[in-house]
């Protein structure tokens, strides 16, 4: 799906399913969760959600914060300007949501309150998830969160006939078990962290197959 040529109405489509796997596999839970235990009434944050692709969780974000009463200014970037062309159509437009079409290094310095990503690390390479790592622990002042797969046989096994059975396109189909296979394992994340110096992050299993890693000032 990240193929140069990729025509932008196919991606769309293909986004737009992924945002439905999200919503069959509880995907936003873990980082609403995490926000939950650490966002106050009263304040506002600022968040930066690395890697957005179709905008599904900022759009979870903006209709939490808003049931709750928490302001929130809502900052997502991604390389892939057919992300941000996707993120726009499929977002309402009273949604508070900036979308970038960049790095998110160059982001850096603009007193972002948390940093989040979802189903990206599995993505990067390991210098580019350590140097990842170090961005967050840097610039997110309250909190990170990486909310990613669970590499796990029987989710490996068990993708293909969950998206068969929902229909979703032969790309979603194809790349989630590709994702699933490049994903990590809960004893595999105290190297990596190591490696970026980050010693106060918490590895969490979130059910089905999810794996978090955590920081919490």
């Amino acid at each position: 799906m990240d193929a140069e040529d990729l025509d932008p109405a196919l991606y769309a489509a293909v986004v737009r399913d992924l945002a439905r796997v999200n919503v069959v596999t509880l995907a936003a839970r873990p980082t609403l969760r995490f926000l939950a235990r650490t966002a106050r009434l009263g304040r506002r944050y600022r968040i930066l959600d690395v890697g957005f692709g179709d905008g599904d969780m900022l759009r979870h974000i903006a209709r939490w914060g808003a049931r709750r009463g928490i302001a929130l200014d809502l900052t997502g970037v991604d390389l892939n300007p057919r992300s941000e062309a996707a993120a726009r159509a499929h977002t309402p437009a009273e949604l508070p949501i900036t979308w970038i079409t960049g790095d998110y290094a160059d982001l850096a310095g603009q007193e972002w309150d948390f940093v989040i990503s979802s189903l990206v690390a599995h993505h990067m390479t390991h210098d580019q998830l350590v140097a990842f790592l170090g961005f967050m622990e840097s610039e997110a002042r309250v909190g990170w969160i990486i909310n990613d797969l669970h590499r796990h046989r029987l989710s490996h096994l068990g993708y293909p006939l969950l998206a068969r059975a929902f229909g979703w396109h032969p790309i979603v189909r194809h790349d989630g078990r590709l994702s699933i296979a490049r994903s990590y394992r809960p004893g595999e994340w105290a190297p990596i962290l190591a490696e970026a110096g980050v010693t106060q992050a918490r590895v969490a299993r979130h059910f089905p197959f999810r794996l978090c890693v955590e920081r919490q000032r």
